[in-house]
C-alpha cells in the first residue's frame, strides 16, 4: 500500500504545501516525512519507465499530464474514496467555493431536453446587466456549439478570470435571429444559505443547501436574525443536497443551536483514541426555539456533523431520508503548479460515539458514490457493541449515515414531464402563445414577495399545454401522464412562471409549501419542542476531559 501511495505522490513531484474538509483542514507538511529521496524509490523508477514506454510506443495520442493525473487518482482511490487529486483548474474552483465566491457571469444554467438553458439570473450580476433572461438557450460559448454539453461542461466555459470576456450565442423566443452577447466576468457570490423565508406563521425556513464555506455560520445567524424579526418562533434547517465542506463551519453551525459544554464532534487520527480532539459548544446564548433538520441521501460530511450533533443531544428532530454516510476528515495539501491533494487523515464521531462512515473496503468507487445498495457501515461506538442512546433515552438506529427520526421519502420526479413543463413555460413567459399573451413576463423582479395568487394555471393554460405536447412529439409525453399528473403539471408550470418573473428563490419558496418532507417537518415541530424541553432535564454524559476541548 505504501509503495502505491508513494508512486502517486512522487508523480506530483513531492508535496510542498496544505486545510480540514468536512471536513477540510489546511496544513503545510515537510517535503518528505522521513527525509528520504523519493526520486530513487523503486516504485518511482518503475512509474517513470512505464510512462516513457507509453509515450514512445502507444498507438494513440498520449498526454503525460493526464497519465500522471490518473496515476495519482488511482493511488489515492486505492486508499479510500475521498482522498483525491485536483489539477490547477479543479483546485482553484474548490478554493473559490470554500471562499463563498467565484468569478463568472451570475446565472443558473442547466440542461433541459439535451440543450443548455438559463434557468435563473442573479440580481446585479454581469448576466443581468447584459439582458440575459430566464429561458434563453445558450447555443454557443466563445464560438463553440453547446449541443450535448452537460452542466459541468458549460460551467467550465463561462467561469474564468475576473475581468475577462465570454461571448454567448443566445436563442430567445420571440427573436427572429440569434443574439450575440459579450459578458465581462466578475465576482459572483456563492452562499451556503441559498434561501430563507417564513414557511408558515411562526415557522422560519433556512435552506443551508450550498455547502459549508467560510461564511456559512455568519449566513445562518443572519438568516435567523432576519426571520426572528418576521415573527419566527420555530425553525426548519434544510441540509438536503448539502455535500459538506469546511469542518470548522459545521462546528460553528451546530454551536448556534447547542448550549455551552454540549459535545458536537470528536476527531480521531489513525493513532487512535490517544490522539483525539473533542469539540464542545462555547455558546452561552444558543438558539432555543424548536428545531427540525431536513436531510437526504446527498447530505454528507459537514452536514452530518450538524445533524448528528442535533440528534445525539436531543436538540431537535431529524426528518427526511438517511444521509450519505461520510465520516472521514480530509486535509488539503497544496502541490506544485497550483495543483492540490485531499488526503484522509482522521475520522470524526458524533457526541455519542457513532461513526457514520459507510463501508468502502472492497467496494468499487462508482458503487460507493452512486449505488443505492452500497454498504452502509455501522453506527456502533468503536469501544463496544453496545447500543447508543440519547440523553432522553432514545435509541439511535444502526446503519451508515444519519438515520432520520421521522423517515419520509421525496416523491420521484418525472424528468421528461418536468422538462416539458419548462419548455411550455418558456413559451408562455415569452408571450408567444396565442390567447395567453397576458402571461408574458416583461422583466424579472427579485424583490417581489409572493402572495399566493401569481400565475394561476387555468383550464385554457392546460389546454394550451396539451396542444403544445401534441405539436412536440419529440418530448415523448404520453397522454396518460398528462391525465394522471394534472396537479404536478399545474404546480410545475406555476413554479417555472414564478422563476421567470421573480427568480429561483421565489420559485423554491412556492414549491416548498407542497414539499412533503417540509410539510412533515412543520408537523414535527411540537414534538421537537417537547424533546428539547425534556433534554434540558438530563445532563449530557460521557464528556471528555477539558484538555481535549477545542
Amino acid at each position: 500500500m505504501k509503495s502505491r501511495l508513494l508512486l502517486g505522490l512522487s508523480a506530483a513531484f513531492l508535496i510542498v504545501g496544505g486545510a480540514l474538509i468536512g471536513g477540510y483542514i489546511h496544513r503545510v507538511p515537510p517535503r518528505s516525512p522521513a527525509g528520504e529521496d523519493w526520486s530513487s524509490h523503486p516504485a518511482v523508477q518503475r512509474f517513470r519507465t512505464a510512462l516513457e514506454i507509453v509515450q514512445d510506443n502507444y498507438a494513440g495520442d498520449t498526454s503525460s499530464s493526464e497519465l500522471v493525473h490518473s496515476a495519482i487518482l488511482g493511488a489515492l482511490h486505492n486508499l479510500d474514496p475521498h482522498s483525491s487529486f485536483f489539477d490547477r483548474r479543479e483546485f482553484d474552483e474548490m478554493q473559490d467555493e470554500q471562499s463563498s465566491r467565484f468569478h463568472g457571469i451570475g446565472v443558473t444554467i442547466n440542461q433541459r431536453n439535451g440543450r443548455i438553458y438559463v434557468l435563473g439570473v442573479g440580481k446585479g450580476m454581469p448576466a443581468e446587466k447584459t439582458g440575459i433572461r430566464y429561458g434563453d438557450a445558450i447555443v454557443a460559448v466563445d464560438g463553440q456549439p453547446t449541443r450535448g454539453w452537460t452542466q459541468q461542461d458549460i460551467l467550465k466555459h463561462v467561469r474564468g478570470m475576473r475581468g475577462t470576456p465570454v461571448d454567448l450565442t443566445i436563442e430567445r423566443l420571440g427573436e427572429a435571429k440569434l443574439l450575440s452577447v459579450r459578458i465581462i466576468r466578475d465576482e459572483v457570490p456563492y452562499p451556503s444559505v441559498r434561501n430563507h423565508f417564513m414557511l408558515r406563521q411562526g415557522v422560519g425556513y433556512i435552506g443551508l443547501t450550498g455547502g459549508f464555506n467560510q461564511t456559512t455560520s455568519d449566513e445562518v445567524r443572519e438568516a435567523l436574525n432576519d426571520l426572528r424579526l418576521k415573527g419566527m418562533t420555530s425553525a426548519i434547517l434544510d441540509l438536503r443536497r448539502n455535500p459538506g465542506g469546511l469542518f470548522r463551519q459545521a462546528v460553528e453551525v451546530a454551536e448556534t443551536f447547542l448550549p455551552r459544554d454540549e459535545g458536537i464532534v470528536t476527531v480521531r487520527s489513525r493513532q487512535g483514541r490517544s490522539n483525539q480532539q473533542v469539540y464542545y459548544s462555547e455558546n452561552r446564548e444558543p438558539e432555543a426555539m424548536p428545531l427540525v433538520v431536513l436531510i437526504d441521501g446527498e447530505s454528507a460530511s459537514a452536514s452530518e456533523i450538524v445533524a448528528g450533533a442535533i440528534q445525539d443531544r436531543d436538540r431537535g428532530l431529524i426528518v427526511g431520508e438517511p444521509s450519505f454516510g461520510k465520516g472521514l476528515v480530509q486535509t488539503v495539501f497544496r502541490l506544485p503548479a497550483g495543483t492540490g491533494l485531499t488526503l484522509t487523515t482522521a475520522k470524526y464521531f458524533t457526541p455519542s460515539g457513532r461513526s457514520i462512515q459507510r463501508a468502502y473496503a472492497g467496494v468499487g468507487y462508482y458503487d460507493y458514490y452512486f449505488s443505492r445498495y452500497a454498504p452502509k457501515g455501522d453506527h456502533r461506538p468503536e469501544s463496544s457493541g453496545d447500543p447508543v442512546y440519547t440523553p432522553t433515552g432514545r435509541r439511535l438506529a444502526s446503519g451508515g449515515g444519519i438515520e432520520p427520526d421521522i423517515a419520509i421519502k421525496a416523491p420521484a420526479e418525472n424528468i421528461r414531464l418536468r422538462d416539458a413543463c419548462f419548455e411550455f413555460a418558456r413559451r408562455l413567459s415569452s408571450g408567444v402563445l396565442t390567447g395567453l399573451e397576458q402571461y408574458k413576463v416583461v422583466a424579472s423582479d427579485a424583490d417581489y414577495e409572493l402572495r399566493g395568487t401569481e400565475f394561476p394555471v387555468t383550464e385554457p393554460v392546460l389546454n394550451a399545454f396539451r396542444i403544445f405536447l401534441r405539436e412536440h412529439s419529440d418530448l415523448r409525453i404520453p397522454e396518460a401522464d398528462v391525465a394522471a399528473q394534472g396537479d404536478y403539471i399545474k404546480r410545475r408550470v406555476r413554479a417555472e412562471m414564478i422563476t421567470a418573473a421573480y427568480g429561483i428563490k421565489a420559485a423554491d419558496q412556492f414549491l416548498m409549501e407542497s414539499d412533503p418532507q417540509a410539510v412533515q417537518a412543520v408537523e414535527a415541530l411540537p414534538r421537537a419542542k417537547h424533546l428539547s424541553d425534556l433534554a434540558r432535564v438530563f445532563k449530557p454524559a460521557g464528556q471528555t476531559s477539558p484538555q481535549t476541548r477545542h
